[in-house]
């Protein structure tokens, strides 16, 4: 877990990666429960961005730019809280919510630019902004949900990743970075049937993967090119650590833009997990 530690080794608090999961009741009755009911139900993994505070590490954000980065935490916030809520619900999916806890602080013990972690995946990762420190937890939580939970259908992760993406989708459109076109169309419904609007991103690891070379490592943390879909380049660097085997969907929410209004949190995130889960009684 290179990316969790690496990014949170300097704070007072040490780093975490909090997994809970959810196991849907069985009907006693089992003929009301019909073949295709059965089929339906699938095992979703939520995994979530925390970071509570940003500080950008020693590549340091400046004096304004700091300031509501305790916002950072919005993505493990949504999916932490929709988890909770589905659970109350009794969704008819297993649900696994992955957590990635840390604190982007500067010490002594700080990530440094050049340095290189070795992630959950196996992959090294060059360090070239430790202030895209997001992708680096995300990353060893898809490649956990991808290899140690069984069979997963889904693997949804959620964060406050990019500021791009406010200048791709605009501030009330989390944006969605689907491997496909079936993922794309059903977290697309799920935002406008709960009001957690998303719009699709580009999608087109072949053309994006470049961004992130490096002579010494496997890629680099951040971008060469921060005008080429500096948004949906994030977003692939965290899919880039799913595991090869994985044969289920994945989706990635950067909910940078209507995570927080005015200085104060919107709680997005949590309908729209809801949404996806198809909450009885919710919408």
């Amino acid at each position: 877990y290179g990316g969790i530690y690496g990014v949170g080794m300097a704070a007072r608090c040490p780093p975490r990666m909090i997994v809970m999961s959810y196991t849907p009741p069985q009907n006693s009755d089992s003929s009301s429960t019909t073949q295709q009911q059965q089929q339906q139900q699938q095992h979703v993994v939520l995994c979530g961005k925390g970071v509570i505070y940003d500080t950008g590490g020693l590549a340091l954000k400046p004096k304004t730019g700091m300031c509501g980065m305790k916002h950072d935490m919005g993505g493990s916030a949504g999916v932490l809280c929709g988890f909770r809520a589905a659970v109350q619900l009794n969704v008819s999916h297993k649900v696994t919510l992955v957590l990635a806890i840390v604190e982007n602080a500067i010490g002594p013990e700080s990530l440094r630019n050049d340095d290189i972690l070795t992630m959950k995946s196996g992959r090294t990762v060059e360090i070239n902004n430790t202030d895209a420190e997001g992708r680096l937890i995300l990353a060893d939580c898809v490649s956990y949900a991808s290899t140690s939970l069984g069979d997963v259908d889904v693997i949804l992760d959620m964060a406050t990743l990019t500021g791009a993406v406010s200048i791709t989708t605009g501030k009330k459109h989390a944006g969605i970075l689907a491997k496909t076109q079936s993922m794309e169309e059903r977290v697309f419904k799920a935002g406008l049937k709960s009001g957690d609007l998303v719009y699709p991103m580009l999608y087109a690891p072949e053309l994006l993967k470049s961004e992130f070379a490096s002579k010494v490592a496997d890629m680099k943390n951040s971008v060469k090119d921060r005008g080429n879909a500096q948004a949906s380049c994030a977003g692939h660097f965290i899919e880039s650590h799913i595991d090869e085997d994985y044969k289920g969907d994945w989706v990635h929410v950067d909910m940078a833009g209507p995570d927080s209004k005015n200085e104060r949190a919107t709680g997005y995130g949590v309908a729209l997990v809801l949404g996806l889960l198809d909450a009885p009684g919710f919408c």
